[in-house]
C-alpha cells in the first residue's frame, strides 16, 4: 500500500524561498504492521461519532457562543474539549477545560468560558484575530477523554467584520518586513555594482519583488535599463552593427543638420520600437503559458537561418558583390535613395535583432524585474533598454560637438566599407555554429550550402550592365532545388537530450560525482539540492550557444587556472544549464533568481542565499566568493 503526500512550504531566514515535494511511504499489506491490527481497530473505533443532539453557534462581539443539547448523560457537568474543523475562526484550537469547582457556574480561563445549565452545555470562545471567513456552518468535534462526537453547528446571527483583511489572511508583520527587505535588496542589486568587482548580491524572485517594491523602484529599474542598453553597444555581439552605424555617421557629413537629426531619430525609433515589440511578444506568449526569456527568438532554427541569410547579404553588399539599387525596380531604388530616414529606421531594427541575444551588465536584473510587472510598466523598461542602445547614434546626430569627432568623408570609406564585410561574415559563422547546436551537423552543413547558393544568385543579379541572365536563371533554380531537398535539415531540431553548451550534438555528458577542475555536468531540476544535501557547494553556469557574452566568459574567467584550482580545492560541483534550446525548467530556475536571460552565474552553499554574479564574470569576484566557502 502506498501513502502519498504532496507538500509545499516556505523556508525563511533573511528571505523566504518557496519549496515543494512529493513523498511516498510504502507499507506492505501483510507486514510487521499486521501484528498491530487491534491498535488500528481501536483507532478507528475512537473516531468521532455523529452527534444526534443539537449544536448552535452565535457570534457575540469578539466571541462565539456554542450551545449543545442532547449530550450523553455521562458527560453532564464535565469539562469538554471542543475542536472546530474550520481554521482561523476561533482563537484557541479547543475550548478550555474548567475545574470541578466551577463546572456548574461560569468557569473562566484566558481562552474562554464554558458552563452547564439544566443539561445544556455552553462555551464562549474568543474569535481569532486572523479570521478570514464568516461561515454559515461550523463543524465541531466535542470530546471527553477518548470519546468524541462530531456536530455541524448552524451559525445564527451576524459575524463581526473582518478587520484589515479582504478575502485573504493578512500577512504577519514579521513576514511583511522580510519581504520588504528582500525587495529593497533586489532593487539595490539591480541599480548598483553589476559591473564591479565587489562581492555579488543575492537575488530575489521577481514575483516577490514586484509584489512588495514601491513605485520608486520602477524608476531605478528604468535607469538601470538605460545604462544596460548603453553598455550593450560595447558587447561583442553588437560589433557588426557598430560597423553599420559608423558608416552611417560618416555619411552624415554630406547631409544637412536637419537630415542628420532625422536619421538619428529614425534609428532611435527603430531600436526602441523593436525592443518594445520583442518585449511585448515575450510578455504575450508568457501570458499564454509559454516559458520564455530574453533571446527566445534565437531558440528557433528558422530565425537563426534567416539572420544568417541576412548577414550574408549584408556582407556581400559591403564587399561590393551587388548593389541594392541594382536589384530593386527603378521606382523602389529611387525611393531608397531619396529617403535615407527609412534606411536608418531599418538599421535600428537590425541592431536589435543582433543585440537581443546579449545581456549586458545592469540588463539582467532589469529584465527579470520587468517580466513580473504589468505590461505598461514592463514595456517602459524595454523602451529604456532601446533608448540606451540608440543613445550614442542619437547624440552624434543631434549634438554638433559629437559629430565633429568623426573623420571626414574620403576615399578611405570604400576600404573601410569592404573591411566591415568580414565582421558580418564572422557573424554568419557564429549563427551557423548556433544552428548546429539547435539542429545537427547536417543542419549546419545544409545552411552553408543554401548560403552559398544565395551568394551565387545575388552575384549573378548584382550588376545591371553585366547581368548573366542564363547563370542567374540556373542559380535561382539551384537554390530552389536545394531548399526543397535539404531545407528540412535546417529547420528540424535534433531530439532533445541532456547536454551542455560545450557538448557536441549526440554526445552525453557526465551526470554523477563532484567535478574535477574544468569538468562540467549537465544541470537538471533538483540536481543543486541533491549536491547541497551531499555537502558539496554548487556553481551553475546558465548559458546558451547563441550568447556571445557566455562564450567569452567561458573562455576567460571560467577557464582561468586559478579559478579552476579553487573549484577543485573546495570540491565545488560545476553544473551547466544549456538554454540554447527552449527549456521551461531552466526558464523557471532563472525566474527564481530574478533573471530572464543569460548569462547568469550562481554559487550555492548550504545555509546561505544564492550568490548571483555580474553578467561580465570577473576572476577577482569569483575567487573572493569561493574563498568564503
Amino acid at each position: 500500500m502506498d501513502i502519498q503526500l504532496h507538500a509545499s512550504w516556505l523556508v525563511c531566514r533573511q528571505e523566504c524561498i518557496p519549496q515543494e515535494g512529493r513523498f511516498t511511504l510504502q507499507l506492505p499489506v501483510r507486514g510487521s504492521t499486521a501484528t498491530h491490527g487491534t491498535d488500528f481497530d481501536a483507532a478507528r473505533a475512537a473516531a468521532p461519532l455523529p452527534f444526534s443532539g443539537v449544536l448552535s453557534a452565535t457570534p457575540d462581539g469578539d466571541t462565539l457562543l456554542l450551545r449543545a443539547t442532547g449530550l450523553p448523560a455521562a458527560w453532564q457537568g464535565k469539562a469538554l474539549n471542543g475542536f472546530p474543523e474550520t481554521t482561523n475562526v476561533l482563537d484557541a484550537p479547543r475550548t478550555p477545560q474548567v475545574s470541578d469547582a466551577v463546572r456548574t457556574s461560569a468557569g473562566a480561563t484566558p481562552q474562554g468560558t464554558q458552563t452547564w445549565n439544566q443539561g445544556v452545555w455552553s462555551a464562549r470562545i474568543a474569535l481569532s484575530p486572523q479570521r478570514d471567513t464568516s461561515p454559515t456552518t461550523l463543524p465541531v468535534v466535542l470530546a471527553l477523554g477518548t470519546h468524541s462526537l462530531r456536530a455541524v453547528a448552524q451559525v445564527d446571527g451576524t459575524w463581526p467584520p473582518v478587520v484589515g483583511v479582504t478575502g485573504v489572511a493578512a500577512i504577519p508583520p514579521a513576514l511583511q518586513a522580510a519581504l520588504d527587505a528582500n525587495a529593497n535588496a533586489s532593487t539595490n542589486s539591480s541599480a548598483s555594482g553589476a559591473t564591479s568587482d565587489a562581492a555579488p548580491q543575492a537575488s530575489t524572485p521577481p514575483a516577490a519583488a514586484a509584489a512588495t517594491t514601491p513605485d520608486g523602484s520602477w524608476f531605478l529599474a528604468l535607469a538601470a535599463a538605460l545604462l544596460g542598453g548603453l553598455i550593450l553597444n560595447l558587447m561583442p555581439c553588437v560589433l557588426p552593427v557598430l560597423a553599420i552605424k559608423i558608416l552611417g555617421l560618416v555619411r552624415h557629413g554630406n547631409h544637412s543638420r536637419a537630415s542628420q537629426r532625422a536619421q538619428g531619430t529614425a534609428y532611435t525609433l527603430g531600436v526602441v520600437l523593436s525592443f518594445m515589440a520583442i518585449g511585448g511578444l515575450m510578455l504575450a506568449l508568457r501570458a499564454t503559458g509559454e516559458q520564455l526569456g530574453w533571446g527566445f527568438q534565437l531558440q528557433s532554427p528558422a530565425v537563426v537561418a534567416g539572420l544568417a541569410a541576412l548577414f550574408t547579404l549584408l556582407a556581400l553588399n559591403l564587399i561590393g558583390v551587388f548593389d541594392v539599387g541594382h536589384l530593386l525596380p527603378s521606382r523602389l531604388a529611387a525611393l531608397q535613395a531619396h529617403h535615407p530616414v527609412a534606411d536608418s529606421f531599418l538599421t535600428g531594427i537590425l541592431a536589435v535583432a543582433v543585440a537581443s541575444p546579449c545581456t549586458a551588465p545592469f540588463m539582467g536584473a532589469s529584465l527579470g524585474y520587468a517580466i513580473a510587472l504589468p505590461a505598461p510598466q514592463a514595456l517602459g523598461i524595454f523602451a529604456a533598454l532601446g533608448l540606451g542602445l540608440a543613445l550614442p547614434f542619437l547624440a552624434a546626430s543631434w549634438v554638433p560637438a559629437v559629430a565633429h569627432w568623426l573623420p571626414r568623408p574620403g576615399a578611405w570609406m570604400d576600404t573601410f566599407r569592404k573591411l566591415m564585410a568580414f565582421p558580418m561574415l564572422a557573424t554568419v559563422v557564429w549563427l551557423v555554429w548556433v544552428l548546429g547546436h539547435l539542429t545537427s551537423i547536417d543542419g549546419a552543413a545544409s545552411l552553408l550550402m543554401l548560403l552559398l547558393a544565395l551568394a551565387l544568385v545575388v552575384w549573378s543579379l548584382g550588376s545591371r550592365r553585366h547581368r548573366h541572365w542564363l547563370l542567374a536563371t540556373f542559380s535561382i533554380a539551384a537554390l530552389a532545388l536545394l531548399a526543397g531537398a535539404i531545407g528540412q535539415n535546417v529547420l528540424q531540431m535534433e531530439p532533445a537530450q541532456t547536454r551542455t553548451a560545450d557538448t557536441p550534438p549526440g554526445a552525453t555528458p557526465g551526470t554523477t560525482g563532484t567535478a574535477p577542475a574544468g569538468a562540467w555536468h549537465a544541470w537538471t531540476p533538483g540536481r543543486v539540492d541533491a549536491e547541497l544535501r551531499a555537502g558539496h557547494p554548487v556553481f551553475v553556469d546558465f548559458t546558451a550557444a547563441w550568447c556571445i557574452t557566455c562564450q567569452y566568459n567561458k573562455k576567460t574567467t571560467l577557464a582561468n587556472p586559478d579559478v579552476l584550482a579553487d573549484f577543485q580545492t573546495r570540491q565545488v560541483t560545476l553544473l551547466r544549464a544549456d538554454w540554447t534550446r527552449r527549456d521551461p525548467a531552466i526558464t523557471q530556475a532563472l525566474e527564481q533568481l530574478g533573471r530572464s536571460g543569460v548569462p547568469v552565474y550562481v554559487l550555492y552553499r548550504n545555509g546561505h542565499a544564492p550568490v548571483v554574479f555580474s553578467e561580465i564574470l570577473q576572476v577577482k569576484a569569483l575567487r573572493e566568493a569561493l574563498a568564503r566557502l
